[in-house]
């Protein structure tokens, strides 16, 4: 399939999404690029990058889009499902803002899905009460991570229907690999040994969006950090082949289980 042209202006280039292909039948469109998050970005002296992934999914009927990234997402999104068939589901990694930002935006395009356990998260507004920035130790990220947070959330989402580990969906299995959030699900393909994990790692540190190795998610951020190293190590143990996570870069190469184990370690 020929990879859908941005169907954005010439303005504001840098705050535009991109999409790339992940593998068969799969893309990655690449967002985040607000000002907000270039200036924050900026402090670690690296070239800012499109953090927020969103993957979406062929099917003969449409797609399936996985995670909805941050609000600024909406309208490109749409424009993008469109042409390649039309949205179909909506499937949520897990209910953080930066997660679910642009779904409310297309409820009326799809239902929306997550875990039995995201539930509540997912129609509950603001940040959940687990999440403890005051933690954050540099001034900087700790003021403005709560208002990035904001930006980031379209808001509480109506949840149409919910998934249970096991399930088939477009081609893929749901996998439970909580502990960052509660009901945290990853989709899990067997025959290639893809996993799109949403926030079961990260390959940046959120706090500067400088991108690095695969890592435990930040302990601020943690419903249960032991249970999110222990959903590491269970993601490690499929043997996977690539890994991509709900920001920056994908976890590749000859030695994925060993990142992911030592993931599990940091």
């Amino acid at each position: 399939m020929r990879q859908p042209s941005p169907p954005y202006g010439a303005s504001n280039v840098l705050a535009r999404p991109t999409i790339e292909p992940v593998a068969n039948r799969v893309w990655v469109v690449r967002g985040g690029m607000d000002y907000s998050a270039i200036a924050l970005q900026g402090l670690s002296g690296k070239l800012p990058r499109r953090t927020m992934n969103v993957y979406l999914i062929k099917e003969h009927d449409g797609v399936t889009m996985f995670d909805a990234g941050v609000a600024s997402m909406a309208a490109p999104l749409k424009a993008i499902t469109e042409r390649m068939g039309g949205l179909k589901r909506i499937v949520l990694g897990h209910a953080h803002g930066d997660h679910r930002g642009a779904a409310r935006a297309l409820q009326s395009e799809a239902p929306v899905y997550c875990h039995a356990d995201a539930k509540q998260e997912a129609e509950t507004a603001g940040m959940p009460p687990y999440q403890h920035t005051e933690q954050i130790e540099k001034r900087m990220p700790r003021m403005a991570f709560p208002y990035l947070s904001k930006k980031w959330d379209g808001g509480p989402v109506k949840i149409d229907g919910t998934i249970n580990e096991g399930d088939e969906i477009a081609g893929f299995e749901a996998r439970l690999f909580d502990g960052h959030a509660p009901g945290q699900i990853g989709l899990w393909r067997e025959q290639d040994r893809l996993c799109l994990c949403s926030d079961t790692i990260y390959t940046l540190d959120p706090l500067t969006g400088e991108f690095g190795d695969a890592r435990t998610p930040l302990e601020f951020a943690n419903m249960d950090t032991a249970r999110a190293k222990e959903s590491i190590r269970n993601l490690a143990r499929l043997e996977p082949s690539e890994v991509w996570p709900g920001h920056a870069d994908p976890v590749r190469g000859d030695d994925v289980q060993a990142q992911l184990e030592k993931a599990a370690r940091t």
